[in-house]
């Protein structure tokens, strides 16, 4: 760990790393999908889509034409932060001392920044506020993707089937499901109709096994963050979503002023910790995906 002053300093590029791959372990959508770079400026995915089938030509005869089509999608890195308080005696540690306090704050922060991706790629609300965002606006699962099953908690594995019906009928792939945690004590509550044992016994008492009929699941309370009535997400994560990170993490130590509202440092004999990050996402095709929403909270 490099010398830390009250001046912006970047995390070492190792540390960085670090924390963006613990992020993989409790994001959902980073677990079931592909990351990847995002510049500050911003990146376009091209999606080729091909309708249409290939045909059969005869000698002499005129050879039709393809129905290809490319489009554009997006990825708008937007930032993220989070600060922290702790007293001003910090600034006088050696920096052996200090370490555990940075190591505390880094993986505090890469949870805080995993939440986020899921909070803001779900529901396109600000995780702080839980407020609509308008840097977000329509890129998120709510917004996008407007195929959507009613939740019922007695059938939960059939909701599933229902939602993937469309995505299938539509020719997309199905590789992955996300799952709140009412919708994963649902299916651990299900029994056989004849002996009433477990029919999802992997689910019981709280249990996130990453697997459901062969393909990835997780459980994750993001996806029913707040006042959201999702209950379950189903599609084509590995092909059909892309998240990235802007590679720089902002690490600062604020000795001055009042950065977070909750009165002057020095007064308070107390310093701010600060990182900030980049972060940025697409859904390349909305018909690729299903919600299972439920009526009522």
């Amino acid at each position: 760990m490099g010398t830390i002053t009250n001046a912006s300093t970047l995390f070492p590029h190792e540390l960085s790393l670090e924390m963006f791959n613990k992020v993989k372990g409790h994001s959902s959508l980073a677990k079931l999908s592909q990351s990847e770079g995002v510049p500050f400026s911003g990146t376009d995915i091209f999606v080729f889509s091909m309708d249409g089938e290939a045909g059969i030509v005869g000698e002499g005869e005129d050879k039709p034409a393809g129905e290809a089509a490319i489009s554009p999608v997006s990825i708008v890195p937007i930032k993220v932060v989070y600060q922290h308080r702790v007293t001003n005696e910090f600034m006088k540690m050696s920096q052996e001392k200090r370490l555990p306090y940075l190591n505390a704050f880094s993986e505090g922060f890469s949870k805080k920044i995993a939440r986020a991706i899921d909070i803001c790629a779900i529901h396109g609300v600000n995780p702080k506020t839980n407020e609509e965002s308008t840097k977000i606006g329509n890129n998120c699962f709510d917004k996008a993707v407007t195929t959507t099953v009613t939740y019922n908690a007695s059938t939960p594995d059939d909701n599933i089937d229902s939602a993937v019906s469309p995505i299938q009928a539509a020719e997309n792939d199905v590789t992955g499901i996300l799952m709140a945690p009412s919708f994963g004590s649902a299916l651990g509550q299900m029994k056989m109709a004849d002996s009433h044992a477990p029919m999802y016994p992997e689910f019981r008492y709280g249990a996130n096994p990453g697997n459901f009929g062969g393909m990835k699941a997780d459980i994750n309370g993001t996806v029913s963050f707040g006042s959201s009535l999702d209950r379950a997400i189903v599609g084509d994560f590995a092909n059909a979503f892309r998240w990235g990170f802007a590679e720089d993490v902002t690490f600062e130590i604020i000795e001055f002023g009042d950065p977070d509202g909750q009165g002057d440092l020095k007064r308070k004999n107390q310093v701010c910790f600060r990182s900030e990050a980049f972060i940025g996402w697409a859904i390349l095709d909305a018909t690729s995906f299903s919600r299972i929403v439920a009526t009522n909270p």
